[in-house]
């Protein structure tokens, strides 16, 4: 609750500071579902404290794993390329039950787009944030903004470009919609002079935004650091969903 208070000497009224955050429209639908869904028994508020804890804590190290394995395995890179949700099994990870307690996933169709020398893949949500979770964690938060999921579509070098990523004008760039019941990942190219290097040594450098499409797994590279450019033709989003320019 917000009141209104006077200053010491006598000076001016003025209202307090709110003590949280306004939350979106969004948030409030959430909150709204999520607590129909418990009081209706299709989950308890544990169940839901207990997957939020498991989300917030995956990581993009699996689907680093699936890209360094692929990349050495060519028997299976043609599984993966095949059929992500049973090769994903190979590397413990389960799409049907991700968590390993009983909570299934919403979505069973993971398709991995393999990158040529001619034919570079990036992915993007329009609707809203529909990510990999499971081989990824949780998306970025430039993953989920209106300039990121309007603009990509519509002119993707610029907005590569504006994550450092200049490709040659004869390399195709597809971009892929994820929507509700299906989930992309990238596999890049493998780079050169990492012939003779081990699984690991190649997980190291294959980092979340290779696996988005937004960068280039190199030597020596196994951060994710975005240089800072001003966005060109940035989108003006509406004041409940941010003003956000990737």
């Amino acid at each position: 609750m917000q009141t209104a208070h006077k200053h010491a000497g006598g000076g001016h009224d003025h209202k307090a500071a709110p003590t949280v955050e306004e939350i979106t429209d969004f948030e409030v639908l959430e909150i709204a579902v999520r607590e129909l869904a418990i009081e209706h028994g299709l989950f308890t508020a544990q169940d839901h404290r207990r997957f939020t804890e498991w989300a917030e804590s995956v990581g993009p190290a699996a689907g680093s794993r699936l890209v360094a394995k692929a990349w050495t395995d060519p028997g299976f890179k043609a599984r993966l390329l095949d059929d992500g949700v049973n090769a994903c099994k190979e590397i413990g990870i389960d799409w049907a039950e991700p968590t390993g307690f009983g909570t299934p996933s919403d979505y069973m169709n993971f398709r991995v787009l393999e990158d040529t020398p001619r034919l570079h893949h990036v992915i993007v949500c329009t609707l809203c944030s529909c990510y990999p979770r499971p081989v990824l964690g949780m998306s970025p938060e430039w993953y989920r903004s209106t300039n990121y999921r309007r603009r990509l579509v519509r002119w993707p070098r610029e907005v590569l470009a504006e994550f450092g990523l200049i490709l040659p004008p004869e390399v195709e760039i597809r971009v892929e919609d994820s929507n509700q019941k299906c989930r992309f990942m990238v596999l890049p190219v493998r780079p050169s002079g990492t012939d003779n290097w081990t699984e690991e040594e190649l997980a190291a450098i294959v980092t979340r935004d290779c696996m988005i499409g937004v960068a280039l797994p190199r030597r020596g590279r196994t951060a994710d650091v975005h240089p800072v450019r001003k966005a060109r033709r940035p989108v003006h989003s509406s004041p409940q969903h941010g003003k956000a320019a990737e």
